[in-house]
């Protein structure tokens, strides 16, 4: 199971920030640039055209820069808006497939954990009883649900998330 780490949080929110920060001063730069481009524009030399490039160079990144920025960030809300309707269409999945089988509150709890991919011994640490009880558990809810083993569990609801997923419309259990 991949985990989020601390450093990996902080670069999350500092990415954006340097990103604007970066952008503030290509923005202060060709500021600096125009004032002193303004107060040569009457002795306009070779040096002088060269900071009007520079200007407008400055201008132009300055623009792309910031309107890719608002692309980024609309798309990444786009992302996220589809990765909870994903993740809710999962949950009712599960659901629905707990209720169908007639699972226990208990076998509900450690078919999630199974499921979210955890060892029998963490399953028993986290719920507070002995391995061989989680592993009856276990049994009953492969029993339950007519697979063998923890792969064809995730695979009934993987699989019934994906078509759902891909005909276009939201995920209606079967």
């Amino acid at each position: 199971m991949t985990r989020l780490k601390i450093t990996d949080l902080h670069q999350i929110t500092v990415l954006p920030s340097l990103f604007l920060v970066a952008a503030a001063l290509q923005i202060g730069c060709g500021a600096v640039f125009v004032i002193d481009v303004i107060s040569e524009w009457k002795e306009l030399s070779l040096h002088g055209i060269v900071e009007v490039l520079a200007v407008l160079g400055l201008a132009i990144g300055a623009f792309l820069a910031l309107r890719e920025y608002r692309t980024l960030l609309r798309r990444n809300t786009k992302v996220e808006r589809e990765l909870n309707v994903a993740s809710g269409a999962f949950q009712e999945v599960i659901e629905h497939h707990f209720d169908r089988w007639g699972l226990t509150l208990a076998e509900r709890d450690v078919a999630l954990f199974l499921i979210k991919g955890l060892s029998i011994a963490d399953v028993a640490v986290m719920r507070a009883t002995r391995d061989g009880t989680i592993k009856a558990q276990s049994a009953a809810i492969y029993r339950k649900a007519g697979v063998s083993s923890r792969s064809e569990l995730i695979s009934v609801m993987v699989e019934e998330l994906i078509l759902g997923l891909g005909s276009g419309s939201t995920v209606q259990p079967r």
